[in-house]
């Protein structure tokens, strides 16, 4: 959490690169005083630095003594990341070098940044909105391509771009209603209530299609889980294993191998998934056993889509009958007839995707299963909001909205209904920063890594 007491016109320092050793480490210096402290701390050539040009230079000690050979890049201010003069150093990435040039800055002047200390400048000086700094987060975190895409695409201010024209329809209502009740004593009627539910229409519809955009974009951030169910010697770890493309799973001929729940990772589409290979369903007396039944059992409540597994070589019974009704009811079941490969016996299975986790056959088929349960949030690209904070604030202003349509309705007075438009108007400027409070700030960049 950043403190109250931190000056935002000190100069801050910070490692902007990963912590332990690599070929390149980057120590970044933002503030008025960034140019001074890495020339105390370089040793440049007679050009000095250069606005936006990488100069050669020397990391030097306090004696003056040659540490190592960098590269120095100055980014005057306002074209920075902070908006600030930024000076990036590039040493070589070793612990002691990189902490070297840390205490040198601090010593010269400049203070240890925050976490998330140059990113909350870079909002406090205009460079960015509040949704697009909560996007460097995103991108930062993203674990595949389509996770950063769509992190990219807030960060060039995608969602803000969509809010904007929303928020200038709900002001110009409220200078609409405020006019009217300027000129109340000339008895001017500035709208009816048809014209002025007329107005707020696109409004409501517009802030609910972002707000619904949530049940999308929380999968894109968090990913889905897939939890692969059966009865023992189905086949489920050849399964799990075929997916992954690795054998990640323990798989042997002897019935009840797996007696946890077994995860990895995996994505399908750019969409993170993780895979959960369970324990096989059924009665058993051993007590290890059991635990592992009911983990299972548990992790199909829990799953976003669930592979119910069966063996298409032996008879269908009613184990697996309570497994495919279990797992369609959770609205996210796909069943599988496993074994495909070899001489059908399963009867009165229902639909199914047959595979053989053997032979591969029929994978290829299930994937494509996979990605149709997780194919509205491909659809939606580019139209959903990914923070929870976001669709918090969203409800939060369609919930006002709601009460101001309601309020047109009863004819109420326009002070009273500009207080419910001012209510709706309030969380859509704290989604981009317009309004916001320090403890907001404080939460939000203190999940941000130091040195961004």
């Amino acid at each position: 959490m950043i403190p109250e007491s931190v000056h935002q016109d000190d100069t801050i320092v910070a490692v902007s690169t990963p912590p332990g050793r690599g070929g390149i480490g980057v120590v970044r210096l933002s503030g008025k005083d960034a140019r001074r402290i890495a020339n105390q701390i370089l040793r440049l050539g007679d050009e000095g630095l250069k606005p936006r040009r990488a100069s050669l230079a020397e990391l030097i000690d306090e004696q003056g003594h040659k540490v190592d050979e960098t590269l120095a890049t100055l980014f005057p201010k306002p074209n920075s990341y902070t908006a600030e003069d930024v000076v990036e150093i590039s040493c070589h990435g070793s612990p002691p070098v990189l902490r070297l040039a840390l205490e040198r800055a601090i010593a010269s002047g400049a203070r240890l940044a925050e976490p998330g200390e140059f990113t909350l400048r870079a909002f406090k000086n205009g460079r960015l909105d509040l949704a697009q700094a909560e996007a460097v987060r995103d991108l930062i975190d993203a674990t595949t391509v389509y996770q950063a895409r769509v992190a990219t695409q807030q960060l060039d201010g995608a969602l803000s771009r969509r809010i904007t024209p929303l928020k200038k329809q709900l002001l110009d209502l409220i200078a609409l209603l405020e006019a009217g009740i300027d000129f109340a004593e000339d008895d001017i009627d500035v709208a009816g209530n048809a014209e002025l539910l007329q107005r707020l229409a696109p409004v409501h519809k517009g802030i609910q299609a972002l707000a619904e955009g949530f049940r999308y974009g929380k999968v894109v951030r968090g990913g889905l889980t897939l939890a692969i169910l059966g009865k023992p010697n189905v086949g489920k770890s050849s399964l799990f294993n075929r997916l992954l493309q690795q054998e990640r799973s323990i798989v042997t001929a002897a019935a009840g191998t797996t007696r946890d729940v077994v995860s990895e990772f995996a994505e399908i589409d750019g969409i993170p998934l993780k895979l959960l290979d369970t324990a096989g369903i059924r009665a058993t007396s051993d007590i290890i056993e059991a635990e592992g039944v009911e983990r299972s059992w548990s992790a199909l409540a829990d799953a976003d889509i669930v592979l119910a597994v069966f063996d298409l070589s032996q008879a269908f019974d009613e184990t697996d009958r309570e497994l495919l009704h279990k797992a369609h009811a959770s609205g996210q079941g796909i069943a599988v007839g496993n074994k495909c490969d070899l001489p059908k016996n399963a009867a009165d299975a229902g639909a199914y995707t047959p595979v053989s986790a053997a032979t591969g056959e029929g994978i290829d088929a299930l994937r494509q299963a996979i990605r149709d349960k997780a194919a509205p949030v491909r659809e939606q690209e580019g139209a959903f909001i990914t923070s929870l904070r976001h669709e918090g604030l969203l409800r939060e202003s369609l919930a006002a909205l709601d009460d101001a349509k309601t309020a047109i309705g009863s004819q109420v007075p326009h002070e009273m209904l500009l207080l419910d438009l001012y209510s709706a108007l309030r969380p859509i400027d704290a989604v981009t920063g317009a309004t916001t409070v320090d403890d907001i700030l404080a939460n939000i960049f203190s999940t941000f890594c130091i040195g961004k």
